[in-house]
C-alpha cells in the first residue's frame, strides 16, 4: 500500500465507529466533494474499501476532501497528520478485500514433530497469548486492513476493558481457518517479536528434548 493510503487510512483508523458513520454522511452532501461523483454508502463498507473508492473517485483531491470531512466532524486534529501528504502524490491501486496471505510454519513444524501436521502455532500457544500480549491495538489495526476483522468488530473488540477479554474475543475471529490464522501470526511476529521468539524456542526445546 502506499504512503498516499496508508496515511489516510490510518486517519479513518483513528475515528470512532459512530464518527466514522458521520464522515461517510457528510461525504455523500454535494457540498463536500464540490460536484464532484459521490460515493454511495453502500459502497463503503470496511475503512479500507472507503480509502480505495476515495482516491478512485477524487484522484490526488482525496487528501483535501477528507480534510473538508474532519473539520466538519469536528476533528480537526486529525488534518495535521495528512497536511504531510504533498498535492503532487501518486496513487497507486489497491485490490480491495485483498487477503495478503502467507504461508507461515506450524508449531513445532521445522522440528519433525506429529503435531506439525494437526495444531497450528496460533492454536497450541493460545493460552499463553491471551495471557502474554500486551500490543492489542496495534495488532487490531493490523487485522482490520487485512480484512481478518470488519469495522464493527474492531469497534467491539477495542471497548473491551481487559487485554485477555480482547485476546479471547480476536480467537473467536480465527474459526474462519489456517488463511486467518497465518495472516494473524505474521502480526504476532511484528508486534509481539519477543513473545513470539520466546514460545518458539519453548518449541525446539520440546521437540529437540
Amino acid at each position: 500500500m502506499s504512503k498516499f493510503k496508508e496515511k489516510l487510512l490510518e486517519t479513518l483508523g483513528d475515528l470512532s465507529y459512530g464518527e466514522l458513520n458521520e464522515f461517510k454522511l457528510v461525504l455523500q452532501r454535494p457540498e463536500t466533494t464540490s460536484g464532484q461523483p459521490r460515493i454511495l454508502k453502500r459502497q463503503m463498507t470496511q475503512r479500507v474499501d472507503l480509502v480505495e473508492l476515495m482516491v478512485q473517485t477524487y484522484g490526488e483531491r482525496s487528501v483535501e476532501v477528507t480534510i473538508e470531512v474532519l473539520k466538519k466532524i469536528n476533528r480537526s486534529d486529525l488534518v495535521q497528520r495528512l497536511s504531510e501528504i504533498s498535492s503532487g502524490s501518486k496513487v497507486c491501486s489497491l485490490r480491495p478485500g485483498a487477503l495478503n496471505a502467507v504461508s507461515l510454519p506450524y508449531a513445532g513444524q521445522s522440528f519433525s514433530s506429529p503435531l506439525s501436521s494437526d495444531e497450528h502455532f496460533v492454536d497450541k500457544h493460545k493460552l499463553e497469548l491471551i495471557r502474554r500480549v500486551t500490543n492489542i491495538a496495534s495488532i487490531l489495526d493490523e487485522l482490520l486492513v487485512k480484512k481478518v476483522i470488519d469495522d464493527e468488530k474492531w469497534e467491539e473488540i477495542r471497548k473491551m476493558s481487559t487485554l485477555n477479554d480482547k485476546m479471547r474475543e480476536v480467537y473467536t475471529c480465527m474459526r474462519a481457518g489456517d488463511e486467518c490464522k497465518n495472516i494473524f501470526f505474521e502480526i504476532l511476529k511484528r508486534q509481539e517479536k519477543f513473545l513470539i521468539e520466546d514460545l518458539q524456542k519453548k518449541d525446539h526445546v520440546l521437540f529437540e528434548g
